[in-house]
């Protein structure tokens, strides 16, 4: 277990110690882990603590160690997404979050295991194996950013950064009892970030509280001319570390609460909602009625948009390769051999969707309706600051349990997903417990108005305790 919970105690800690001795207990954590949360150790990360002792760095992460995602380019790293098709890749340049953190002196400790190319909600599509949940190893650690939640609640890493398409952050966030932040789409550059579905993706942070949060975004944050969709924002995201919520309106949506809701999830997250009344915050219930279509219109348009992505992987120009007797014989033998079952079957539903006959039918109603499901969160945060609802409508479940069933798998996101289409920002933070596991509160606001979600969710980690719940092994 590491002596350290956060960025605060870490930079306390170098300043009266040092970055090697920071960075070699985490190594020696991650050695003895049993929890496959890392699928590779940086080679490099002794030796960039020692500079920093030895040279100083005035960024404000100087020493501290940040697990990544393994579908975010690393320089000099492997990123492999998980899949076996890019076993042995190893990227010539870093992405821009990537060149960010270091530029503010974080030391990247490894890749965190994932779903292969972010498509699950489990981190049991993995080539590497499956990630177990540090709370209970039977149970998943949620995903598809599983490897990034789980090393965190394990103190196997300060902090990490995932991909969030479909709640690819806030879930495993939920699942672990971590904090996980999904910004607003354009708020943090996608440059480096190995595409799944382009206008859904979204690079995000985890940490074991809201303040370390809003320090990782005010450095990953803002403008990349590489990207052509991230917006000119100024980063000031721990402004928004305040404990008020005076005068704060909620919005709980109605259609957030249905079918499939666990009663001890659901308990969690009005308890939650009683506690932001008590420090003077008011609720009301809002409907956002397309919310039932939202989750055919998200995975039709994130199917179609992988089908488009994942062609560029057959075997011409990096990665695993199958020998063929012309380039359609070993491209379709390298496919099939380099990708899982889960990859496959949304690239060839994808492929379906956007074939000629059907795209218009398929793809483009979808979008249609992604348009009315943006609509209602227009409408719904008009008239309020926030929206709150469970991150997941139950917790984690255990391993094995629906990976044979992908439509279950599918349902799980059905709180998460919509807020990706409409591309507005969502935190989660731990909000109690259910049957001895996390669960989480999602928060949600306007495009572009982090803080207000940052400041609802710091407020409540400041008159709670759920935050300092932490699986057994690690308390």
């Amino acid at each position: 277990m590491a002596k350290w919970t956060n960025i605060s105690q870490i930079k306390q800690s170098i300043e009266s110690g040092s970055a090697e001795e920071v960075t070699a207990s985490y190594l020696d954590i991650i050695d003895k882990s049993k929890i496959n949360g890392f699928v590779a150790v940086s080679d490099e990360a002794i030796n960039e603590a020692r500079k920093i002792d030895s040279e100083g760095h005035d960024g404000v992460l100087a020493g501290v160690p940040i697990a990544i995602k393994d579908n975010i380019s690393t320089k000099g790293l492997s990123t492999t997404c998980g899949s076996r098709i890019l076993q042995g890749y190893v990227p010539p340049y870093n992405a821009h979050v990537i060149e960010k953190l270091k530029d503010a002196g974080a030391i990247v400790i490894g890749k965190a295991n994932m779903d292969e190319f972010a498509m699950g909600t489990s981190t049991e599509s993995s080539t590497y194996g499956a990630t177990l949940n540090p709370w209970d190893k039977e149970r998943v650690p949620g995903g598809s950013s599983g490897g990034s939640a789980a090393v965190v609640a394990a103190g196997e890493a300060p902090v990490s950064l995932g991909s969030d398409t479909g709640g690819s952050v806030r879930c495993p966030a939920a699942y672990c009892g971590v904090v996980g932040l999904k910004p607003t789409y354009g708020a943090v550059s996608r440059y480096g970030l190995v595409s799944y579905a382009n206008s859904l993706d979204q690079i995000g942070p985890l940490a074991t509280n809201v303040s370390d949060i809003a320090a990782i975004m005010d450095v990953i944050g803002g403008h990349d001319s590489r990207d052509s969709t991230s917006m000119k924002q100024e980063n000031n995201y721990q402004d928004a570390l305040k404990d008020d919520v005076e005068g704060m309106k909620i919005g709980i949506p109605e259609e957030y609460f249905g079918e499939g809701i666990d009663e001890s999830v659901e308990k969690s997250v009005w308890d939650a909602i009683q506690k932001f009344e008590d420090m003077g915050a008011t609720h009301e219930k809002v409907s956002m009625p397309h919310t039932k279509y939202a989750l055919a219109s998200y995975y039709i348009i994130a199917m179609s948009e992988a089908s488009s992505n994942l062609a560029r992987f057959d075997g011409t120009r990096y990665g695993h390769r199958v020998d063929g007797d012309n380039w359609h014989d070993m491209a379709s033998k390298t496919r099939a051999e380099g990708f899982g079952d889960e990859v496959k079957r949304r690239v060839l539903l994808g492929t379906y969707a956007l074939s000629a006959g059907y795209h218009d039918k398929y793809y483009l109603k979808a979008l249609k309706v992604r348009t009315l499901v943006k609509q209602d969160f227009d409408r719904a945060l008009a008239n309020v600051d926030v929206l709150m609802a469970p991150t997941m409508p139950a917790p984690a479940f255990k391993i094995g349990e629906k990976i044979d069933d992908p439509l279950s798998l599918y349902l799980a996101d059905v709180n998460t997903v919509p807020i990706n289409l409409a591309g507005v920002p969502s935190i989660s933070v731990p909000c109690g417990m259910a049957d001895g596991l996390p669960v989480g509160l999602q928060i949600i606001g306007n495009q572009f108005d982090e803080n207000t979600i940052i400041r609802a969710a710091y407020s409540f980690e400041q008159n709670t305790d759920h935050h300092n719940n932490k699986p057994p092994e690690v308390a």
